[in-house]
């Protein structure tokens, strides 16, 4: 894995390339949540079509199912998805304790119910680092500790501790020379803490940094706090990733703080909901004004929703609940996603955040509700 800046702003934005295995991104890039090997309702030859370059996958739901011994045995991710770009694997951290809560984490790792079949599992730092070596991805998660918001800062600090001992296990269990390894940094919205952990996690030394446990209900003030309190600790030659952060304001504020990777789960989730992104700021392309509606949702855009269909024909899918129309929604969403980057990078080529910031202005009210 090798990381190039070709550009940097005052404030320290970047822009470059990252070369991984399986392909090589631009930088920053946005990933689009396919945890199940799949953007939902998107197939992998629509997203690339759009210009993703990478994705990420979550270890938990394809250990799951189908199980990670069988996508090994196909060949990894790449192959068993056909994809021709890059993949990150988160560890399943995340989804251990949304499923386990507290009482299931221990030093020794998280024990909880299997969503599907209800067996007891034990996810370790060394099961997550096997399940995600016989994936194959790019890019492997350490396990880690997401704590929830809000949190008594004693219990955010002892949880550090055990967060940066799971990071030691992994990366001596690590075994795929061909996989890069990212720590993730925790510390909830305790700006010491998340400094501490920073440093701990450096300390270690991994090929990319995570930011983990931000966008879980706290402001953006706090959000934006914590990420100053982690990036002087983050070296510059490193690949830096915020998890879970989406908003267009949101990605362009951490960029601007010298962020190279984000993903999130909002472009799909909304276009379920009905939810379109312009840059006219949202669209609900369920209300009743777009029954008759002939016009395209963006005339701009070059999703295939917006090549080839009015806003009245999107209209009649989303409120007769067709698949049709909530994969035509996902992939304008998406593809909003990749023009935002583009524009992203191009600003910071030319030095513009601000006034790219002011495009998104559409999206500030929105972003602060």
């Amino acid at each position: 894995m090798r990381l190039t800046i070709e550009h940097t702003t005052g404030d320290g934005a970047r822009a470059g390339r990252l070369e991984l295995a399986h392909a090589t991104i631009s930088t920053p890039a946005f990933m689009p949540c396919a945890s199940h090997a799949v953007v939902r309702a998107c197939p992998p030859h629509l997203v690339a079509g759009l210009g993703i370059e990478v994705m990420i996958c979550n270890a938990y739901h394809l250990w799951q199912r189908p199980g990670a011994d069988i996508i090994g045995v196909m060949g990894g991710l790449h192959e068993y998805m056909s994809w021709p770009g890059a993949l990150m694997t988160d560890s399943g951290g995340f989804q251990a304790f949304s499923i386990g809560g507290n009482s299931g984490i221990s030093e020794e790792g998280f024990a909880f119910r299997s969503h599907l079949s209800g067996e007891l599992l034990q996810l370790t730092p060394e099961v997550s680092i096997r399940i995600q070596n016989q994936l194959g991805s790019d890019v492997a998660m350490v396990l880690d500790e997401c704590v929830a918001y809000p949190a008594e800062r004693a219990y955010v600090a002892d949880s550090l501790g055990r967060t940066a001992r799971w990071a030691m296990r992994c990366k001596h269990a690590h075994g795929r020379e061909d996989q890069a390894l990212f720590g993730i940094v925790q510390g909830g919205v305790y700006s010491e803490l998340r400094a501490s952990s920073a440093q701990m996690t450096v300390d270690i030394g991994f090929d990319g940094y995570a930011v983990g446990g931000l966008s879980v209900g706290e402001s953006r003030q706090e959000m934006l706090a914590a990420l100053e309190a982690v990036m002087p600790h983050l070296p510059v030659d490193a690949p830096r990733y915020v998890m879970g952060v989406g908003t267009p304001m949101d990605i362009v504020e951490c960029a601007r703080r010298g962020v190279d990777l984000f993903d999130c789960v909002l472009p799909t989730r909304n276009a379920r909901h009905g939810s379109l992104m312009t840059w006219q700021g949202p669209l609900n392309i369920g209300r009743r004004e777009f029954v008759t509606d002939e016009r395209p949702l963006d005339p701009n855009c070059s999703c295939p929703a917006c090549r080839r269909y009015s806003r009245a024909y999107l209209h009649h899918l989303h409120r007769a609940e067709e698949a049709a129309g909530w994969q035509l929604l996902s992939l304008h969403n998406v593809r909003f996603y990749v023009e935002l980057m583009e524009r992203l990078r191009a600003a910071i080529a030319g030095d513009s955040i601000a006034q790219l910031a002011e495009q998104l202005s559409p999206w500030t009210q929105r972003d602060n509700e």
